[in-house]
């Protein structure tokens, strides 16, 4: 396979001290290639870069800035099918949707690119004897952090923003499924930027990531992940009271009310519980069932789950992969022990597959538990892998309790064919999105953000754009001290 080098200064670089980690395929366990392994040394040239080219790209007219970014999201659309093939080998994406999230991810950056031309000053009249207007500019050097899970989207939903509003950057891609960050950054390399303005290092999240988080001279932190890091950023952050944007995890309630389509209900619940083997901080967390519908649903439900199609990601018939690595696969089996052992009923999967091909890889099958309740671990913690947790509700009050009773508050969905009724739980739920017959649907058009410690600002949409921007307030004295009046 070809190499892949980090983009520095505006140059494609290797490791300073020669310094490499290797890729492993999730699908087949086999090792794929090696990629450059950044440490401080990295962090400090790259900042630096990113620092020079600020005045430089910050003054350049927004209309031209925005062109440059286009011109990126045209070079992710053609290389579209290699950056499809890079996310199916590094992550195990079934090949149908990786190609599907490469142009998604050009998508995002030419609405950066448009929402930017579209911001406006705003005057506001505080005195006949002044002129005072507000005008929104770039914050300075950004520190992107991704996570592995949408690798190619999670840097271009951010990027997109980072750019046209005419900040510089240094993206640290996750330490695995970094080869499309790598093949971006050969993009990128190709677009007439300013050196510096764009920097992607590759390498441990807690060297490369805390050293960003720290720096005195990064201005902004965009982080999407784990609430657990997440904290250890924001307290690296707090030091030199950076600007930060947090997209955190979820547990999310998933309600399905005793008047839902049931039709409805498990073929949205199901799609959003196995796509991208569960890997998503959007799917549900918690399946809430109204008593005289859970024992239908529950059958119901565990029948479309055992059609999901898993294995081979480059098989197009494929609808779900592998997990991400062996560390994260054990993380899920060990939480899926944890319910077994604490009474939940495993009503479906639950086991690693022991036949050719799945064999090899770090798969684990679709999942159900149900009778789960409030004291199990697989109750309150994200899992974030191919498994359904099934509970049983009696009333709405109840539910909506339970819902809200949740250190996470990403999002929700209500399934109900009472629409006034879907509204009225959206107004009580405690989240950032709240689906009303609908899940896990997203939009670069809308925002997208949570509550609670789920993080906190937007991403997608214009106010996902505004995030990286601060607003300045001008005060202009028209009479320059002299109050006489106008003749």
């Amino acid at each position: 396979m070809k190499e892949y080098k980090m983009l520095i200064n505006g140059r494609l670089v290797n490791a300073v001290a020669g310094k490499t980690y290797p890729v492993i395929n999730p699908a087949t366990e086999e090792m794929v290639t090696d990629l450059p392994l950044g440490g401080l040394e990295e962090v400090n040239i790259a900042v630096q870069a990113a620092k020079s080219a600020f005045p430089i790209w910050s003054k350049i007219p927004t209309s031209e800035r925005c062109r440059l970014v286009k011109e990126i999201a045209m070079g992710i659309r053609e290389n579209a099918d290699e950056l499809a093939k890079l996310d199916t080998l590094d992550h195990g994406t079934p090949v149908k949707m990786a190609f599907h999230m490469a142009m998604a991810s050009a998508s995002c950056l030419d609405f950066a690119a448009d929402t930017a031309r579209t911001m406006m000053s705003e005057m506001i009249p505080a005195s006949a004897n002044t002129l005072t207007y507000t005008k929104k500019e770039a914050v300075g050097v950004v520190a992107l952090i991704t996570p592995w899970n949408a690798p190619l989207m999670m840097i271009c939903d951010k990027l997109g923003g980072i750019l046209a509003t005419g900040n510089t950057c240094v993206v640290k891609p996750p330490s695995i499924d970094s080869l499309e960050a790598l093949k971006l950054a050969e993009i990128i390399s190709k677009v007439n930027l300013p050196p510096g303005t764009v920097n992607i290092i590759t390498g441990p999240g807690g060297l490369v990531g805390n050293a960003l988080s720290s720096h005195p001279d990064v201005n902004m932190v965009a982080f999407t992940g784990s609430c657990e890091t997440g904290k250890v950023i924001f307290e690296n952050a707090s030091r030199t009271v950076k600007k930060i944007g947090m997209e955190l995890g979820g547990k999310n309630p998933y309600i399905v009310l005793k008047d839902a389509d049931l039709d409805v209900a498990i073929s949205k619940i199901v799609m959003s519980q196995y796509i991208n083997t569960g890997m998503i901080c959007a799917a549900p967390g918690r399946i809430y069932v109204h008593e005289s519908i859970h024992d239908e649903f529950v059958k119901r439900f565990v029948e479309r789950a055992k059609t999901i199609t898993a294995g081979d990601p480059n098989d197009e018939k494929t609808f779900m992969g592998p997990l991400v690595s062996a560390e994260h696969r054990d993380k899920v089996e060990a939480l899926i022990k944890s319910g077994i052992d604490e009474g939940a009923t495993l009503l479906l999967g639950g086991k690693r597959p022991t036949e050719p091909p799945l064999n090899r890889g770090y798969y684990v099958l679709p999942t159900v538990f149900s009778n789960v309740t409030s004291e199990m671990m697989i109750y309150s913690e994200e899992i974030f892998g191919p498994v359904a947790c099934i509970v049983k509700f009696s009333s709405e009050e109840e539910v909506i309790r339970a819902a809200n009773d949740n250190l996470f508050g990403l999002c929700a969905a209500v399934f109900t064919k009472d629409t006034a009724k879907g509204i009225r739980f959206a107004n009580e739920l405690q989240a950032g999105t709240v689906w009303i017959n609908e899940g896990l649907t997203a939009s670069t058009d809308l925002p997208w953000g949570g509550y609670k410690e789920s993080g906190f600002g937007k991403v997608s949409g214009v106010k996902g754009v505004h995030e990286f921007t601060q607003e300045k307030l001008v005060w202009v004295d028209l009479y320059g001290g002299n109050m006489q009046p106008l003749k």
